[in-house]
């Protein structure tokens, strides 16, 4: 039985203290990849080195809290070539922090990352939080090139839905672990099978009794176990199919 976790933070403590550590907990628990995802400036010169370790592969990309640092496509396009990313991530549009840059400046960041995703035919690791609308109406002028995983999914089946009707995947994290995440069960539920996916957004979000900071890539094993439960699978079904979906998704040629 193995295990793909297509969304964590190596380079964010307490993990970025001891990644081949954590990474040797992951392999005990069956975790066959791990993708480190990369945000701001300070991670796009810290992630790539990542890609050394035994299962780790990249995704570099600008978060929208960071849309106000200065970062343009040659500048990104250039550093995906060279740390050899398997994806474009972690971008997307954020309108529910305060001190978030404007809509209008996160909409322009997001809008060219995405050209350069599907000029460079690479996936996308995508975050979205009180921007809904605007997110569906940025990727509608990418169908149906657009490929990649709404990341850290914990709305109900409607949006989900909307997702995949737009070519994306969903991946779940610790929120379909908890007992009153009753939206996030319900998308887990009706999540076409060929479109489910596990992640831990390690070291952010917590899994049923075990806090976000403790969190590591061998947590992904009990998000699965839990979306096991809700789609009355074996634990060997959901990480056989969410495995092969993320393998196809971001380390296909």
């Amino acid at each position: 039985m193995t295990w793909f976790d297509t969304h964590c933070h190596l380079d964010m403590g307490p993990l970025a203290a001891r990644p081949a550590e954590v990474m040797a907990a992951a392999r005990g628990e069956g975790v066959e990849h791990v993708l480190a995802v990369a945000y701001d400036r300070a991670s796009l010169s810290v992630v790539p080195g990542l890609a050394r370790l035994p299962g780790v592969v990249v995704a570099l990309g600008q978060h929208p809290w960071v849309a106000h640092e200065s970062l343009d496509r040659d500048e990104l396009s250039s550093l995906l070539a060279t740390s050899g990313a398997v994806a474009v991530g972690e971008i997307g549009l954020d309108f529910r922090v305060a001190d978030a840059p404007p809509r209008e400046r996160q909409i322009a960041q997001l809008t060219w990352q995405l050209e350069l995703a599907v000029d460079l035919g690479l996936p996308i690791s995508l975050h979205v939080r009180g921007a809904f609308d605007d997110m569906f109406a940025v990727l509608a002028r990418f169908r149906p090139r657009l490929r990649g995983a709404v990341h850290a999914f914990s709305r109900g089946a409607t949006l989900a839905e909307r997702f995949v009707a737009m070519g994306l995947h969903i991946a779940f994290g610790g929120a379909v672990t908890q007992d009153n995440a009753h939206a996030a069960h319900e998308a887990a539920r009706a999540v076409p099978l060929d479109r489910l996916l596990v992640e831990t957004d390690a070291p952010a979000i917590a899994v049923r009794r075990c806090p976000a900071e403790e969190i590591e890539p061998r947590h992904v094993a009990q998000v699965g176990e839990s979306l096991a439960e809700l789609r009355s699978l074996t634990q060997e079904e959901i990480a056989r199919i969410t495995t092969d979906n993320a393998r196809g998704l971001f380390l296909a040629p």
